[in-house]
């Protein structure tokens, strides 16, 4: 008797290999139309969420990426240039732009995934809702990393059409240097993160923006070749993340550095890949609470 009760409710509700009904009783959603988003699905939502918001204000925050280089450019490459006529055999008009290009990168993408993360996290509770759909905190902060290299491939091309556009540079760095910028965003996205794990309070970004960041910028060979820092200082040169997006983009653009392309590419994944897993690590307890 209840072997041919439970056959009567397999015919009425056939059930896929997954043991879910087709419908139950009471009218609710097929449990197969209710599975879990696929992994693509779910990262895009996270990135598509800060596409929309990012695009509200386009104007706002689509013309900085272009007014900045070309506002440093003649500020600074233009003042200098008139002392310092070249620089490793080419202008340094053109040696101060190559290394700009990953400079925008660096700096959208760290504020990206620090003051605009901690915002979410700690003061408009993005992620409460987020959280509330079908997604784990890894797709979540997988999704903010991926935006902040999509910004970084962004920023980068924007300063590469104002180079272009002014004739500072020609177009052989133009299909590599998105791309570079995309591996430079999601670099600094990774350190962004973990960096906001650490942060309990809004303002200690100030100690990552002026105690690693600025340094950076002077010391990586964006400005003047690490070769003319003191012995002392170039092994701390190569420790930073950004003198190896520097030589990458160089290296596309004027063909230095080759024969070491291949540890500036091996020093990005891992530091992205170590510092992913680091800061996912550490922020999820304040992810779930």
């Amino acid at each position: 008797m209840n072997s041919s009760s439970t056959s009567d409710r397999d015919s009425q509700h056939p059930r896929d290999r997954s043991g879910c009904t087709d419908q139950n009783a009471y009218g609710h959603q097929p449990c197969a139309q209710r599975r879990f988003p696929r992994l693509s699905q779910r990262l895009g939502g996270v990135w598509f969420r800060h596409y929309r918001v990012y695009t509200r204000n386009l104007i706002s925050n689509g013309l900085p990426p272009f007014l900045e280089p070309l506002i440093f450019l003649v500020g600074i490459g233009l003042g200098l240039g008139q002392y310092i006529q070249q620089m490793q055999g080419i202008g340094y008009l053109e040696f101060l732009a190559s290394g700009l290009l990953v400079t925008s990168a660096m700096y959208t993408a760290s504020f990206e995934c620090t003051f605009g993360t901690f915002i979410r996290l700690e003061f408009e509770k993005v992620y409460d809702g987020m959280l509330a759909a079908p997604m784990t905190y890894r797709n979540l902060l997988i999704g903010e990393i991926l935006w902040a290299g999509t910004k970084g491939m962004f920023f980068s091309l924007a300063v590469l059409l104002v180079v272009l556009v002014f004739g500072i540079m020609d177009g052989r760095a133009l299909l590599l240097t998105p791309l570079i910028g995309a591996a430079t965003g999601l670099m600094f996205g990774a350190i962004g993160i973990l960096v906001t794990s650490l942060v309990k309070n809004i303002n200690h970004f100030n100690f990552f923006f002026t105690g690693l960041l600025s340094p950076m910028f002077f010391f990586s060979g964006v400005v003047f070749p690490i070769e003319n820092l003191p012995k002392v200082i170039q092994p701390l040169a190569e420790v930073f993340p950004l003198t190896h997006s520097v030589r990458l983009v160089r290296a596309a653009a004027f063909g230095w550095h080759l024969d070491t392309i291949w540890w500036d590419v091996l020093y990005i994944v891992v530091v992205t890949i170590a510092a992913s897993a680091l800061g996912l690590r550490l922020l999820k307890p304040r992810l779930i609470d």
